[in-house]
C-alpha cells in the first residue's frame, strides 16, 4: 500500500498545533499528561505511551502514529504504542487520512481480518508497526503510561498493572461519519486535533526537560 502525498507531515503537524483551539480544561489535562511523562522520563530516560481505545482501529491508532512522529520531531526517547479492549483492524479510513498527510504504509503481514503495516514518514530514521491488538499485547512495551481515547475504553479497561499512570483523553469518534459525504472531512478533523494535542503534550515535555 503506497501513497504519495503533496502535504508535508511536518507542516501539517505544526499547522495543526498553531491553529488549534483548546479550552482551559483541555489544556490542563494535556499539561498533566506532559508533566507525568516528564517525571517518568527524568527517572528512566525513556517513556512508553499506550493509546487505548475499544477497537484499536481509529483514535488510538492516530495517537500512536502522531506520538511516533512527535518523538522524532522533538528528539525525545518516547515510544508510542496502541491497543484496545477488543481486536478488530486498523481501519482503512484511518490509514487513508494518515496517508494524506504524508505517512507511508507498507504491508508487513497480510491478513484479511487484521493486516500489519510498517509506518514511516519522509526523513524518519525508523518505522513502527500498526495493527489492531489488545492493550496488553506483547508488542506494547511495559511499563507504560495509559492514555484512553474513547469513553468505552476508559469504562471497560480493567486495572492495568503495567500502567505507571492512566489518563482519559477522549476524542469524538469519526466512525459515525463512515459512508457519508462528510467522511473524509471528519477523519481529517480528528487527525488534525490529535496531531495538535500530541504536539502540545510533547512540546511541554521538552520544556520540562530543558
Amino acid at each position: 500500500m503506497n501513497y504519495t502525498s503533496a502535504i508535508s507531515t511536518k507542516n501539517f503537524f505544526i499547522n495543526a498545533f498553531n491553529n488549534a483551539t483548546l479550552d482551559v480544561n483541555r489544556k490542563d489535562l494535556l499539561f498533566k499528561i506532559a508533566k507525568e511523562i516528564s517525571v517518568v522520563y527524568k527517572k528512566n530516560e525513556v517513556v512508553n505511551l499506550n493509546f487505548i481505545c475499544t477497537h484499536n482501529s481509529r483514535r488510538s491508532q492516530l495517537g500512536q502514529v502522531w506520538g511516533f512522529f512527535a518523538a522524532e520531531f522533538f528528539n525525545l526517547n518516547i515510544n508510542s504504542f496502541s491497543g484496545g479492549t477488543e481486536i478488530t483492524a486498523f481501519y482503512r479510513n484511518t490509514i487513508k487520512t494518515l496517508q494524506k498527510v504524508g505517512f507511508t504504509f507498507h504491508l508487513d503481514n497480510f491478513s484479511h481480518q487484521n493486516p500489519k503495516y510498517l509506518i514511516s514518514f519522509e526523513g524518519s530514521s525508523k518505522s513502527i508497526i500498526g495493527y489492531s491488538k489488545r492493550f496488553d499485547n506483547k508488542d506494547n512495551k511495559k511499563p507504560f503510561i495509559a492514555i484512553t481515547t474513547c469513553n468505552n475504553a476508559d469504562k471497560n479497561c480493567p486495572f492495568i498493572p503495567e500502567a505507571i499512570n492512566r489518563f482519559h483523553l477522549p476524542f469524538v469518534d469519526p466512525k459515525s461519519y463512515d459512508g457519508t459525504n462528510l467522511q473524509d472531512e471528519f477523519y481529517l478533523k480528528t487527525n488534525r486535533q490529535i496531531a495538535a494535542e500530541i504536539y502540545y503534550i510533547f512540546s511541554e515535555v521538552k520544556s520540562f526537560l530543558n
